[in-house]
């Protein structure tokens, strides 16, 4: 009985810690918050190749949610997308593959075309090679539409924290 009360105690003190910390959450009010706010006046420029365009859908899937009336912002992307074999054996034929795609980005501010943000976004995949041709190009592509939903992911992140900091700095009427 003793045990369950100290358990509570510190349930309550642990809560009461936790909501002193300042932690906030990053999506708060949904779509009608200032993140999603925010985030829904990003237009997204066309990206080369089919890194590009599965870049592309994935950040549109994830910002299409917020969709705001007018663009106020213009987000760049320029992808470096890169297999390279590293497993190899005696007779050097390669066993194994890494799929690397790197994005770099912009966010532009359309009023004044300034720069507001410019970051990069990566992420890298291990693809067996096996005897056939065919299983290894399909896990290449499965590995590049997983990676361009990872770099999107990560884009997204960014681009909703620069919202939330945007959002602090502006005063709200």
């Amino acid at each position: 009985m003793s045990s369950m009360i100290a358990r509570i105690g510190l349930v309550v003190a642990l809560s009461a810690m936790l909501a002193g910390c300042n932690l906030r959450p990053l999506y708060a009010g949904g779509t009608n918050g200032v993140v999603a706010q925010e985030l829904g006046n990003v237009e997204i420029e066309p990206i080369a190749g089919k890194a590009g365009w599965l870049t592309r859908n994935a950040l549109k899937d994830q910002l299409g949610a917020f969709e705001g009336q007018q663009a106020k912002y213009r987000l760049t992307v320029a992808l470096e997308d890169k297999i390279a074999g590293f497993g190899v054996r005696s007779d050097d034929r390669i066993t194994r593959e890494r799929r690397t795609l790197r994005a770099r980005y912009q966010l532009v501010r359309l009023s004044d075309s300034v720069v507001v943000l410019d970051a990069t976004a990566g992420s890298d995949a291990g693809i067996d090679v096996v005897s056939s041709e065919y299983a290894t190009l399909a896990a290449e592509d499965t590995a590049l539409e997983n990676l361009a939903t990872r770099v999107a992911n990560q884009i997204v992140t960014r681009l909703s924290l620069f919202a939330r900091k945007e959002a602090s700095a502006t005063p709200q009427p």
